[in-house]
């Protein structure tokens, strides 16, 4: 099963929600890219996953152009914000899903609040895409 994550820099909540999927099953092709791929990791995203024991380390950040010729059994757009624009794909979907969640990367204030905001979306996006995967994924990949 093939799945595309999208946001906007692909450099944070698109990645998170990759690492899980792919750790919930080896059978999942999974890829994230975003409208304004911000070309690198943010550090903070990569130590809020590795502290789940999970490593995104070795994750790309790509354009969405990159993968609009590919077909996807699931799109999976996880912008969260109203000021946010939410990409839209073009390309061959079976299914088109959005799951929002806030971008702990524009949060300001004390280190350990920002830290705390990056804990905070990690737990929603797991929690979100694990929902996911057991009601709509898993029964699909007999």
């Amino acid at each position: 099963m093939n799945i595309l994550i999208l946001c906007t820099g692909n450099s944070c909540r698109s990645q998170m929600a990759h690492g899980f999927l792919e750790s919930f099953d080896p059978r999942l092709t999974v890829r994230s890219a975003g409208t304004e791929a911000s070309g690198k990791l943010n550090e903070k995203a990569v130590a809020a996953m590795k502290e789940m024991g999970i490593d995104i380390s070795h994750h790309t950040s790509d354009s969405v152009e990159k993968y609009l010729g590919d077909e996807w059994d699931y799109v999976i757009t996880v912008c969260g914000g109203a000021n946010e624009h939410c990409p839209a794909f073009l390309g061959k979907v079976k299914h088109r899903l959005h799951i929002g969640f806030d971008d702990p990367s524009q949060v300001s204030g004390s280190e350990e609040f920002i830290w705390s905001e990056f804990v905070r979306v990690r737990d929603e996006i797991r929690e979100g895409f694990y929902k996911l995967y057991k009601e709509n994924i898993a029964p699909q990949l007999h």
